[in-house]
């Protein structure tokens, strides 16, 4: 597999476009408009960057890593002659399944259909394809060019030849691929989103404030962020779309939303990309300040 395609370019899709670029595949990256494409160009440059002042990257480098993109608004002028099609747009269900019934009419007979989707099912997913067996799940964890975990998971119909295909493909990314069967959540959003939204509960009841519950899982429990302002990097509208995905594919009220959550989505309060969640950061994107509703 030499071509491959991403659909969307918001934060994982140019991840994932950066990744395939940077080991040397020819990248054709989708949006629905030049402006979302634009702003997915500079955070590639932006992020190559800051590679190139570590000292793992030359400028020459980054140039072939930008001279492997090539992009696209248009998906069937796209993907004509991919072997690979990634998508990585809204966690929407709906949007998805549309998205993919466009793959499987637009790309070559052979060719992969993947999906970044964190929770929703690979095997509703191909079926709005005519091709079942070449449908699998490729989630990639944020942010992409650093994170070295993909989760792969199969659908009820995934063919052992797809799977290994993307499996070995995976480590030539320098990634460490994981096996995964396909049920709500997989495995890493199973275990994560209930952490988070019971990190939620504990604050809605009024156990601790924002830096004290993130706090004691970060010197606790050695976390790197705490789970509150690990949502808010998620993006909190994102995990309402996860917990939901759990709560109506498992009909177990442990994966229920809380009630803050999905106030603060209503409202608009959706973390790192919007100003404000749990942390303040029309000032800076570290969570160094408790957002106002919060404070004491």
């Amino acid at each position: 597999m030499k071509n491959i395609v991403v659909i969307g370019a918001g934060t994982m899709g140019n991840g994932i476009a950066h990744t395939f670029a940077q080991s040397g595949f020819k990248v054709n990256l989708v949006d629905v408009s030049q402006e979302a494409l634009d702003r997915g160009l500079k955070t590639i440059t932006t992020n190559l960057d800051r590679i190139i002042a570590k000292g793992n990257l030359t400028e020459e480098q980054k140039a072939e890593t930008l001279g492997n993109i090539t992009t696209f608004t248009a998906l069937q002028n796209a993907v004509g002659s991919a072997d690979l099609i990634v998508e990585a747009a809204t966690e929407n269900q709906e949007l998805k399944l549309k998205i993919f019934g466009q793959m499987d009419e637009f790309a070559p007979e052979n060719c992969i259909l993947a999906t970044n989707t964190s929770s929703i099912s690979i095997t509703k997913i191909a079926a709005a394809t005519k091709r079942a067996d070449k449908v699998i799940g490729m989630h990639f964890m944020n942010p992409v060019p650093i994170m070295k975990l993909v989760e792969i998971i199969k659908g009820y119909s995934t063919s052992k030849e797809t799977f290994d295909a993307i499996y070995e493909m995976s480590k030539t990314l320098g990634k460490v691929p994981v096996e995964v069967n396909d049920y709500p959540g997989f495995v890493a959003n199973r275990i994560l989103m209930p952490m988070i939204n019971e990190s939620i509960e504990t604050l809605y009841n009024g156990v601790a404030g924002v830096e004290e519950i993130d706090t004691v899982m970060k010197l606790g429990m050695a976390h790197p962020m705490g789970p509150l302002q690990l949502a808010d990097f998620i993006g909190l509208d994102v995990c309402l779309a996860i917990l939901n995905v759990m709560y109506d594919g498992f009909k177990n009220p442990k994966y229920a939303p809380n009630p803050l959550l999905v106030n603060m989505v209503m409202a608009g309060k959706l973390g790192v990309k919007s100003g404000e969640g749990f942390y303040d950061y029309s000032e800076s994107k570290k969570a160094e300040k408790v957002a106002k509703m919060f404070s004491k």
